[in-house]
């Protein structure tokens, strides 16, 4: 079903042909990276659903559209089997929640303003942050190889943003805190899994990410603040085929998301990671298919050095 209503809606006939031809290449790899590559690519689309659906919407209902799908599939699995969680980090478990609440919101919001590649490329980032918060907060090693690829990364940052004498532009700041705000989240799972269901993990991002978005609507028509505008917004009740968008935005999510793990569970987690990284060179083609600019040499070459950086670190986890 999603291929067809990709193929009538998004793509040409000589590009489906070329995504035909791919995915019969993908069939002759490793299962896990497999998985892991059809995840990237559906990311990417979802990535495009979200751009679409922008036009129409602020980014925080982008972000609540994309959660609540999430809040009932993740909700109806656990009605057919209950939580089986020790607990006793509910803060922890909060803290979660609302790292990977803000940093969605940071991230849809470029997802609406920049290219979608850069976009990405800014979220794939948390690995970087996510081995630094590791050494800070859970005393994990690095050696001196994944230290050089962390350098490798924060200067392949500096090219994509290019920052001037007055700093990073608003995009910028927002991309990386997209990546800082989901390593942080990361980083608090690897405590939290002695403590809880993986399925409760996820419904207090989901939650969260849910809920917020309607507090943060309730709210913003008393507060005129056009800088924080990434997290405030007037609900808009989708009308037409911004419906497809938001329900393809919401089953992608959850397709990559499941797709993830189990790419996880199939192969080495270092090549899985590294793998994943193909997500930015999907989403820089399908966000030239909506009409974004390729990429200047400068911000190419920053994209590069994430990538290289971000395949280090996985690979030595």
């Amino acid at each position: 079903m999603f291929k067809a209503l990709l193929c009538r809606y998004i793509l040409t006939p000589s590009k489906r042909m070329g995504i035909i031809a791919f995915m019969n290449r993908i069939k002759e790899l490793n299962k896990g990276v497999q998985y892991m590559l059809i995840a990237s690519f559906t990311f990417a689309i979802m990535g495009a659903f979200a751009k679409l659906a922008s036009a129409h919407m602020p980014s925080l209902e982008v972000v609540f559209f994309r959660n609540i799908a999430g809040v009932i599939l993740v909700g109806l699995a656990i009605l057919k089997t209950p939580l089986k969680s020790k607990g006793g980090k509910p803060f922890l478990l909060f803290f979660r929640g609302f790292m990977g609440f803000t940093a969605l919101l940071a991230f849809f919001y470029n997802i609406a303003h920049i290219p979608l590649g850069d976009a990405m490329t800014f979220s794939k980032t948390s690995p970087i942050f996510t081995a630094i918060f590791a050494w800070m907060f859970l005393q994990e090693k690095l050696t001196l190889k994944a230290w050089g690829a962390i350098g490798i990364g924060f200067v392949g940052i500096l090219f994509i943003t290019q920052p001037t004498g007055i700093g990073f532009s608003k995009y910028d700041a927002l991309g990386i805190f997209s990546g800082v705000g989901a390593a942080l989240a990361y980083t608090s799972i690897r405590e939290l899994k002695n403590y809880y269901d993986t399925r409760a993990i996820v419904l207090s991002f989901m939650g969260v990410g849910t809920v917020g978005p309607i507090v943060l609507f309730l709210i913003s028509p008393y507060l005129d603040m056009p800088e924080l505008d990434f997290m405030l917004g007037e609900f808009v009740m989708p009308q037409g085929i911004v419906w497809f968008y938001v329900l393809g935005m919401g089953v992608l999510a959850t397709i990559s998301q499941l797709l993830m793990t189990k790419a996880y569970g199939e192969t080495k987690a270092g090549i899985v990671g590294a793998v994943s990284y193909t997500n930015i060179v999907f989403s820089i083609a399908v966000g030239m298919m909506l009409g974004d600019a390729l990429p200047s040499l400068l911000t190419t070459f920053g994209i590069v050095l994430i990538i290289i950086a971000g395949i280090i670190v996985a690979r030595a986890k």
